[in-house]
């Protein structure tokens, strides 16, 4: 009874004993800057020049009104005192008329590259974040942070751990798609004709674990 008792004591205490936990895994942690990331892949430049030359003559005839606009109103500045009232009202009148007309058609484009930068890069983000995770598990990182935005939390990292161009010659290389041609230089003196103006895409970027 009592070696009986004895082997019941031990049997409760090794139950009663707590589980060994994990061991320990270190972390290591990189920052990213993952909008820029996908905008400087060879394959996000090529459909951003896309884009662009989609909304080049939309651009141009934009250009085109406002420099009309322009040249009336010099022309009412400089005529308006050999004007009758009327013919100033007139002339008043169609130069309003255009550059609410200039307002509307900016607007509509200013959406319409919007939306298409958006969907270009929604797409084009979730591959490029596949890439990144499969790098970051390669690499032994167990936490990848977004430094994209201004007011990232991130106050300080060292040079070594920002994996942005590395991510970038990672989804390069995967793509297959080849480096944009270099563009020419202005000439001097020229001016490029201002693109309509869109405000950079403020898209999430793709969440998930792996």
């Amino acid at each position: 009874m009592l070696a009986s008792g004895m082997v019941l004591s031990a049997a409760a205490q090794t139950q009663a004993a707590p589980a060994a936990a994990p061991a320990a895994v270190p972390a290591k942690i990189a920052v990213v800057a993952f909008q820029l990331a996908v905008a400087q892949t060879n394959e996000g430049q090529r459909d951003f020049g896309d884009i662009q030359k989609k909304f080049a003559p939309k651009e141009a005839a934009l250009k085109a009104l406002s420099d009309e606009i322009d040249n009336l109103t010099k022309q009412l500045q400089t005529q308006g005192a050999s004007l009758s009232q009327a013919e100033q009202a007139n002339k008043a009148k169609v130069i309003d008329d255009k550059k609410k007309q200039l307002d509307r058609d900016s607007e509509d484009a200013r959406n319409d590259f919007q939306a298409d930068i958006q969907e270009m890069y929604n797409a084009l983000a979730s591959k490029v974040y596949d890439v990144m995770s499969s790098y970051a598990e390669q690499q032994g990182f167990t936490l990848v942070l977004d430094i994209s935005q201004q007011q990232t939390p991130v106050l300080f990292s060292a040079n070594g751990t920002n994996i942005t161009k590395q991510v970038i010659d990672a989804y390069n290389l995967k793509s297959g798609v080849p480096a944009p041609p270099a563009q020419p230089a202005a000439a001097p003196g020229s001016q490029a004709a201002p693109r309509p103006a869109a405000p950079k895409p403020a898209v999430p970027r793709p969440t998930g674990t792996h």
